[in-house]
C-alpha cells in the first residue's frame, strides 16, 4: 500500500488561534471552479450565483453565531473568498472559538444549505501583526475584484 503524502501544517504550532487578534483568511472552492459569481462578463464584480448568495449570508452571520468574532472586511470572488476577522475577548467566561472552528462551521453551513461540499479542504490564514500589514491586506481585498483576471486563482 502506498503512503499518502503528508500535508504541511499550515498553522503555527504554538499559536492559540482563539486569542485576540486580526486574521486574513482565504477560502478556495475545490478545483478552483467559479461557483460563487457569474463569470464571463468583463466587470469587476459579476453577480453572485445562488451558491454565492448563500455563502455571503453565511459569512455575514459569523458575528451573530460567534459574538467574539468581528467580520471586518470580505470579498467573494468567483472561486474564493477573502476575509479579515477579528477575534476579541468579549468579557464573557466562555472562550472564543478558534479560527478553524469558525471557518469549518461556515463551510459546513454552506455545504448543508446546498447539499454538497464545494470547498477545498484547508484554508489559508495570515495573522495580521500591525497596522501596516492590516492596511495592505485591506487594500488587497478592496482591489481584488478589479484585478480578477490577474489573480492567481483566476480560471475561466
Amino acid at each position: 500500500m502506498t503512503e499518502l503524502p503528508k500535508r504541511k501544517n499550515n498553522r503555527l504550532t504554538s499559536y492559540d488561534y482563539s486569542q485576540n487578534g486580526a486574521y486574513f483568511i482565504t477560502i478556495c472552492i475545490k478545483d478552483k471552479q467559479p461557483l460563487l459569481r457569474q463569470v464571463g462578463a468583463r466587470i469587476a464584480r459579476p453577480p453572485l450565483t445562488n451558491i454565492g448568495k448563500i455563502t455571503e449570508s453565511t459569512i455575514t452571520e459569523i458575528p451573530i453565531r460567534y459574538p467574539a468574532v468581528e467580520l471586518d472586511k470580505y470579498v467573494i470572488m468567483p472561486n474564493h473568498i477573502h476575509m479579515i476577522l477579528f477575534i476579541t475577548d468579549d468579557g464573557r467566561a466562555m472562550r472564543a472559538p478558534t479560527l478553524s472552528t469558525v471557518i469549518n462551521q461556515m463551510k459546513g453551513h454552506v455545504t448543508k444549505q446546498i447539499g454538497h461540499s464545494i470547498w477545498q479542504k484547508l484554508f489559508y490564514d495570515h495573522i495580521i501583526r500591525n497596522r501596516d500589514d492590516y492596511l495592505r491586506i485591506w487594500q488587497y481585498i478592496d482591489e481584488n475584484p478589479a484585478k480578477w483576471e490577474d489573480d492567481k486563482y483566476f480560471i475561466c
